[in-house]
């Protein structure tokens, strides 16, 4: 089982995805969330779907597909650092990345379903690494990061973020 990453394999400002993210199996954890967050987004509708619950805030598509895109460029992060590429890896403006999709064009159905397909690769991704490279280091956004705190990360974002929409979205 993958062990909670050090704050030493981390900058500080993930500490509260890391540690947002149970015990037990990150694996089993990241399938669930899956299973979980389709569930929540299947049963919503397109007005609910191009809400925003303050004027200038994204709308609850746009949080999808930050999520998304934040997933994809992590697990890519992940594979990156994993295979032992050390070679530094850029930031990213999460607002210029939502700006650039037009999330609130498309169908709730559709970025459900891209949520979908890049977790279930995530999960394969996590599923195909043997333990000795989750301790491999790498550097993103000019930080020193591990393998294995990526895929926390992963897990704790998608948690911030499925919990803002449950309280802030789903009134």
């Amino acid at each position: 089982m993958l062990q909670l990453p050090t704050q030493e394999e981390y900058p500080s400002y993930f500490r509260e995805y890391v540690e947002s993210v149970p015990e037990g199996s990150l694996l089993g954890i990241l399938e669930k969330q899956l299973e979980e967050t389709v569930s929540l987004l299947s049963g919503l509708t397109e007005e609910k779907a191009n809400f925003a619950y303050v004027p200038g805030k994204w709308t609850l598509k746009e949080v999808i597909g930050h999520v998304t895109d934040t997933e994809r460029i992590m697990s890519y992060r992940l594979l990156r650092i994993a295979r032992g590429d050390l070679t530094p890896l850029p930031g990213f403006d999460e607002d210029r990345y939502v700006e650039g999709a037009a999330f609130t064009s498309r169908s709730i159905m559709d970025l459900t379903q891209e949520f979908k397909a890049v977790r279930q690769s995530t999960i394969a991704l996590i599923s195909g690494l043997e333990a000795e490279t989750w301790t491999r280091f790498g550097v993103a956004s000019e930080q020193n990061v591990s393998a294995r705190a990526i895929a926390y990360i992963i897990a704790g974002h998608e948690r911030h973020h499925v919990k803002i929409i449950k309280d802030r979205y789903l009134l």
